[in-house]
C-alpha cells in the first residue's frame, strides 16, 4: 500500500522496514562500480536510500506508471542524491529495454503482484543487459518446494488473487528454472525479515 505526500512523492510503509536488510545484501552482491538498473522502483524510496548508501554506483530507477515515475523523481529531487538518474518508463514485457547495458539489475516486490509473463520478461530482459557474472537481485515472498514458508504468506497470496487471479507468490524453484533457461546460474538465497527472501542470480 502507498500513500501520497504533499507533492508527487508517494510512500510505502514497508520500505522503512525492509530497506536496511535489503541494503546489507546489496552491499556484498553488487559490483564495485557501474550502473544498477532497478525494475519496478515504485515510490522511489528504495532508489534514493540505496543510492545514498552506495555512492560508487549509478542508480537507474524505472517503472511503468506515470504516478510512480513522478514519485521516483520527486524523491530523488528531495534527497538530492547525485547518482540517481531520472526515472525511465520500463515494462519488463517489452523488448528491448530502454537501457542496453547494466552492471546489475535489482527488482523488489514485483513478481508476485504481476502476471507470470512479467517474471519471464524480467529474466529475459535482465539476461540481455547483464554481462557474465553480473547479479540480478530479487526480493519478496516466495514459496519453497511448492509450499508457503509462513501462514502470513498464504493469507497474503489469497488477498493477491482476490485482486487479480494472475497474481501470486511464485515458487522459487520455478523462478530458478526460468532463470536457468534465460542464462542465469543457480541462485543464492538469503532469508529476510517478514518471511521474505532475497534471491541473487548471476549471469552465466
Amino acid at each position: 500500500m502507498t500513500s501520497p505526500t504533499q507533492d508527487a512523492r508517494r510512500s510505502a510503509p514497508a520500505v522503512a522496514r525492509n530497506r536496511d536488510p535489503i541494503l546489507s545484501v546489496l552491499q556484498r552482491a553488487l559490483p564495485g562500480r557501474g550502473l544498477v538498473l532497478e525494475i519496478a522502483s515504485g515510490t522511489g524510496e528504495h532508489a534514493v536510500h540505496f543510492a545514498a548508501a552506495l555512492p560508487h554506483l549509478e542508480w537507474q530507477p524505472t517503472d511503468r506508471t506515470p504516478e510512480s515515475l513522478a514519485s521516483i523523481d520527486a524523491w530523488a529531487a528531495a534527497a538530492a542524491v547525485p547518482t540517481v538518474r531520472p526515472a525511465l518508463h520500463l515494462d519488463v514485457t517489452d523488448h528491448p529495454w530502454p537501457v542496453a547495458e547494466a552492471a546489475a539489475v535489482v527488482c523488489i516486490n514485483m513478481i508476485h503482484i504481476a502476471p507470470p509473463a512479467a517474471t519471464d520478461g524480467l529474466l529475459r530482459g535482465a539476461a540481455a543487459v547483464l554481462p557474465a557474472g553480473a547479479p540480478l537481485v530479487l526480493y519478496g515472498p516466495f514459496k519453497v518446494g511448492g509450499f508457503h514458508t509462513a501462514d502470513s504468506n498464504m493469507a497474503f497470496e489469497a488477498w493477491l488473487k482476490d485482486q487479480n487471479p494472475e497474481f501470486g507468490v511464485r515458487n522459487l524453484e520455478d523462478v530458478a528454472d526460468l532463470a536457468a533457461v534465460a542464462g542465469f546460474a543457480a541462485p543464492e538465497t538469503v532469508q529476510m525479515p517478514a518471511n521474505n527472501l532475497t534471491v541473487v542470480f548471476r549471469r552465466r
